[in-house]
């Protein structure tokens, strides 16, 4: 029995640092993919859009303030009631607008960025379990410290996972 535990003892230490530790960088493995090149261009199509859409409520309140100022002594006060009226709503859908718009941006970068990283992630994984890894960490998180000698830098295998050079 004694010699089961010094046996035992004697060989922990081996199985610890037999033990196999990876790391990657995502920022660099995402930023190579395709999928994220689309998905930037895509967003910056959709605020290009959404900006000239504010652009023009924008533009339109400008020229219905600068027709307001203008006639502001002629017309009856009614009528600049009326048109202080729409002002005041123009510039609050344009509010509205605008923050629905910046809403639906983040939603969109999101949902894009989560499928590239559920990719990434798989990718993450199957190297792992191919070379028998205890823990991939991400760099790119701010780990302060990873030893090189005891962890492997996998970045280049997960990007060859992902088919990318």
């Amino acid at each position: 029995m004694k010699k089961i535990i010094l046996v035992a003892l004697l060989l922990a230490p081996v199985a610890i640092f037999a033990q196999k530790f990876g790391h990657f960088n995502s920022v660099d493995i995402i930023q190579a993919l395709p999928e994220f090149t689309s998905a930037q261009t895509e967003l910056k199509t959709l605020s290009d859009q959404y900006q000239k859409e504010l652009q023009a409520m924008q533009d339109e309140y400008n020229r219905k303030v600068d027709n307001y100022t203008a006639q502001r002594d002629s017309l009856p006060q009614v009528v600049l009631e009326r048109r202080q009226q729409e002002i005041q709503e123009l510039g609050q859908r344009y509010q509205q607008t605008a923050q629905s718009y910046q809403a639906e941006l983040g939603q969109f970068e999101e949902a894009k960025m989560q499928e590239i990283r559920d990719k990434v992630l798989g990718a993450v994984k199957q190297v792992g379990d191919a070379g028998g890894y205890v823990y991939i960490m991400d760099v790119s998180m701010g780990i302060p410290y990873i030893s090189t000698t005891h962890s492997k830098d996998l970045t280049d295998e997960i990007k060859s996972k992902l088919g990318l050079k």
